[in-house]
């Protein structure tokens, strides 16, 4: 479970600590990255692979205790998926021995629990070991301390490693041959450094648009900004259609 809001900094943070980190996140907030995702689009195959960057999702009530009493995210950038945007706040994430990452942006909406969500660099930087799991899977993955213009939160766990993941409609199924759950591979195709991604776990559900995520480490290591072909085969190497 995550530990509730801590209204004194914990042992590992002292006061002085908290107070000087939420006045450099404050001043930082006006400076901070925008970007949320870098997007490759291969309009002939309308296959989106979108890079998302580090972020973090929040609960109500850590929403309340990072930004004050009553506050609310407020939507800055409209994601793909219909309901989904990147938020104006952003926090401060502070790993162990007060490593920390400043301006990391919220995405909304919220989450009956929060969970920050790293590349693996993002994670060295931190100091921290973080696993790979799927989103909303943060049973024993490590915390850390978030710091807001308010208050702080320390979360017992919650940080992890985003594995890649493709989102599909239900219509989508039938026409990759696959099923929810199931594992495809991602084809990115450039002129330098072509790769196959392994792993691709299909999540599909009503009212979803087709889009396959990956880290910004996946992005950069196969130059996906400049991929001249996408594609989603199926697990056992048989090829889908072309969408």
């Amino acid at each position: 479970m995550l530990q509730p809001v801590i209204a004194n900094p914990s042992d590992s943070l002292s006061r002085d600590a908290v107070e000087r980190i939420v006045r450099e996140i404050v001043l930082g907030m006006a400076t901070g990255n925008k970007a949320v995702a870098a997007r490759n689009e291969d309009q002939a195959a309308k296959l989106l692979v979108n890079v998302s960057a580090r972020h973090i999702h929040l609960s109500d009530e850590h929403v309340e205790i990072l930004f004050g009493p009553g506050h609310t995210l407020t939507p800055m950038k409209w994601l793909h998926q219909d309901g989904y945007f990147a938020a104006e706040e952003t926090l401060m994430v502070v790993g162990p021995r007060k490593r920390m990452l400043p301006n990391v942006r919220v995405l909304g909406p919220t989450r009956p629990d929060s969970q920050v969500e790293l590349a693996y660099t993002d994670a060295v930087q931190l100091g921290l070991d973080i696993p790979v799991r799927h989103s909303g899977d943060i049973s024993g993955t490590p915390g850390c301390v978030l710091v807001g213009p308010h208050g702080a939160v320390n979360l017992d766990e919650g940080v992890i490693r985003a594995a890649r993941h493709v989102h599909m409609n239900i219509s989508d199924l039938d026409r990759f041959g696959v099923a929810n759950g199931d594992m495809m591979k991602l084809r990115i195709t450039t002129d330098d450094c072509s790769m196959v991604f392994e792993d691709v776990k299909v999540r599909a559900a009503e009212g979803i648009k087709l889009e396959v995520h990956i880290d910004t480490d996946e992005g950069n290591a196969c130059n996906l900004s400049n991929a001249s072909k996408l594609e989603l085969l199926k697990a056992e190497n048989c090829k889908c259609e072309d969408h």
